[in-house]
């Protein structure tokens, strides 16, 4: 398949910009495989298509607030610094993203905070927008990460017209959040509320945790019509023994196995034994995932309603199957679903 087979018309209106009032009560649409049908739903309704014993994987990564607003040494010049990862917490050197890049150079000090608490000084330029920053401040490690906390800023997507509220901080996080380090949400599992997961969990339903930690390499739009000569950006994964366990004894007793949006789907993706079992993983994956491939775990999954030409849609295309795809996708839009982040959900059966 080509980039070209991705690309479809998003009417602007459509790109959600705050959530439904009640995480589990945005639109949920539900593709049938076999049968090739598509019903309309709402996202609590998900509790109808599951059973004693069946699983479902969740991505527990937790947004930090990665946004920070520094201004530059002399010219006092504001400049937006978002922080990708961290390269070495002794030294505390990160990779960052900055805009306006073009004024950023090697060797400039940029400075945060009304007091100028925190200072960055540029040490080497990574791509057209990224740096590499070390961060200098009095104080211990911890005291360094609550600073940094301080300062910075929910990352909600660049899409989303608005500025930046209070609120956003809590629904720009899943409620099962728990390991740092990620830089954008997992969104499909923004849609579950306390309420839900307790429904699902005294109907028997098994949750297993793994660990990705989401970075913007995700967002990042496919440039090449050869989809195989496209390069993911490397993310931080961990699959523990325990959650290997709960997936393996479903897939044996053959339960359902759904995993909660495309960054579950490919961290399960990115360790499989050659038995199409789970194995136990920690390092960085840059798995990515296209049409044709095998799904080895997951039996069904959870996702939102992505971009066109997106590594995600191609994903989905993937395991939905193109065309039958391509008929929900243009099924979403005349039916006014929301789309991204803060829209609404597809569950694939």
């Amino acid at each position: 398949m080509k980039l070209s087979h991705f690309q479809f018309d998003l009417p602007k209106e459509l790109l959600a910009e705050y959530p439904a009032e009640n995480r589990d009560e945005a639109r949920l649409m539900v593709i049938d495989r076999q049968k090739q049908t598509i019903e309309h739903k709402m996202f609590k309704d998900v509790i109808d298509y599951f059973d004693d014993g069946d699983v479902m994987i969740l991505n527990n990564t937790k947004v930090f607030p990665a946004r920070l607003y520094g201004n530059k040494e002399k010219t006092g010049a504001r400049i937006e610094v978002f922080l990708l990862r961290e390269l070495n917490a002794e030294q505390r050197l990160w990779d960052v993203l900055v805009d306006p890049a073009r004024k950023i150079r090697i060797g400039n000090k940029l400075y945060f905070g009304d007091d100028d608490s925190l200072v960055a000084e540029v040490i080497d330029n990574t791509t057209s927008r990224g740096r590499t920053l070390r961060f200098l401040y009095d104080g211990s490690y911890e005291e360094f990460r609550n600073k940094l906390t301080e300062l910075g800023e929910t990352p909600i997507p660049k899409y989303i017209n608005r500025e930046v509220t209070p609120e956003d901080a809590d629904r720009y996080q899943t409620i099962y959040a728990k390991e740092e380090g990620a830089v954008a949400a997992p969104t499909a599992g923004l849609h579950f509320s306390r309420h839900l997961l307790k429904r699902l969990e005294i109907k028997g339903v098994n949750f297993a945790e793994v660990t990705l930690h989401v970075g913007l390499g995700t967002f990042n739009p496919v440039e090449v019509e050869d989809l195989s000569k496209h390069k993911m950006d490397s993310e931080e994964l961990k699959i523990t023994q325990e959650a290997c366990d709960i997936v393996n004894e479903a897939k044996v007793k053959r339960k359902r196995i759904c995993a909660v949006g495309t960054t579950s789907m490919r961290a399960i993706e990115s360790s499989v034994s050659s038995h199409n079992t789970l194995n136990p993983f920690e390092g960085w994956t840059n798995k990515f995932i296209f049409p044709p491939h095998d799904f080895s775990v997951a039996t069904c999954m959870i996702t939102n309603f992505h971009t066109p030409k997106s590594t995600l849609l191609m994903m989905i295309s993937a395991f939905c199957g193109h065309d039958l795809m391509k008929k929900a996708y243009e099924e979403a839009i005349k039916e006014k679903y929301k789309f991204y982040s803060y829209g609404d959900a597809m569950l694939i059966i």
